[in-house]
């Protein structure tokens, strides 16, 4: 089971350009945590770079006290899984062969699917709610089906870490309740870790436990949402004047977009 997951003076850069500077992070284990922050902020290359995909400039990511880079591909594999935005699939692959995926790191050279990966494959499918659909053609899914097959093969890969950049995308409201439900769902009866960037401040707050508010690179406030989610922090992150509600039945933030913000005014 993973017990820590952090990163210590990270530094990300494209070329030349820095995107993030000197971060020092830390998850919580067996909670669901939002990344926000306003478009280019950097949140999705802290993803990444969590998820090992960018090598950093300077500073380590540390899992389990070890740094990430020193874990080979298939052990990393195995701890945690990303999904990127927009994924695509190779036309005519079903969603049975796209979950299927989800086993490789778990196998050994040239070996095929043992009778525990096909109960893992029919396990992540009908915990996604495709059953009906196993044998259909990706492409042929509705944009929410296509995503909860997306979930399905990074929950395929069994890892107790699962990282999702934007995962409500291009979904409408409906299809974004049904995602963001599933992952709630995930986090409590199995309790995984999830790491997503989120684009809606409003599901950040009903769906996270912990949020991260990114600008510039930088973790500009860092908490539960009613900590977080602030008239301040709205008008520092986002630009934007807000009124701050409290949602009847849970008690938690919601944010109502008044006005936006030249940012030389704030």
């Amino acid at each position: 089971m993973i017990k820590t997951l952090q990163t210590e003076n990270l530094t990300i850069s494209y070329d030349e350009k820095i995107i993030v500077e000197n971060l020092n992070l830390s998850i919580p284990i067996g909670k669901i945590t939002a990344l926000v922050g306003a478009n280019g902020s950097g949140k999705s290359t802290i993803l990444k770079t969590l998820a090992r995909l960018l090598q950093p400039k300077n500073g380590h990511v540390f899992l389990d006290g070890k740094k990430i880079h020193q874990y080979s591909t298939k052990e990393v594999a195995k701890k945690l899984a990303i999904l990127p935005q927009n994924p695509i699939a190779p036309d005519g692959l079903t969603v049975s062969e796209l979950v299927a995926y989800g086993r490789y790191p778990h196998q050994k050279s040239f070996s095929t699917h043992s009778k525990e990966d096909f109960q893992i494959i029919n396990w992540a499918i009908e915990a996604t709610g495709l059953t009906a659909f196993e044998e259909r053609p990706v492409d042929e899914l509705s944009g929410g089906q296509r995503q909860r097959a997306w979930i399905a093969l990074a929950l395929a890969q069994k890892t107790p870490i699962l990282l999702l950049d934007e995962p409500t995308t291009f979904l409408d409201m409906g299809h974004q309740l049904d995602v963001l439900k599933l992952i709630r769902k995930l986090n409590e009866e199995q309790q995984r870790t999830i790491i997503m960037v989120v684009h809606d401040l409003n599901h950040a707050t009903r769906f996270a436990d912990h949020i991260v508010c990114i600008k510039n690179g930088e973790v500009r406030a860092e908490g539960n949402p009613v900590e977080v989610v602030t008239e301040p922090m709205l008008k520092e992150v986002f630009h934007i004047e807000a009124t701050i509600l409290n949602e009847p039945k849970t008690g938690l933030p919601v944010c109502i977009p008044t006005d936006s913000i030249a940012e030389e005014n704030i």
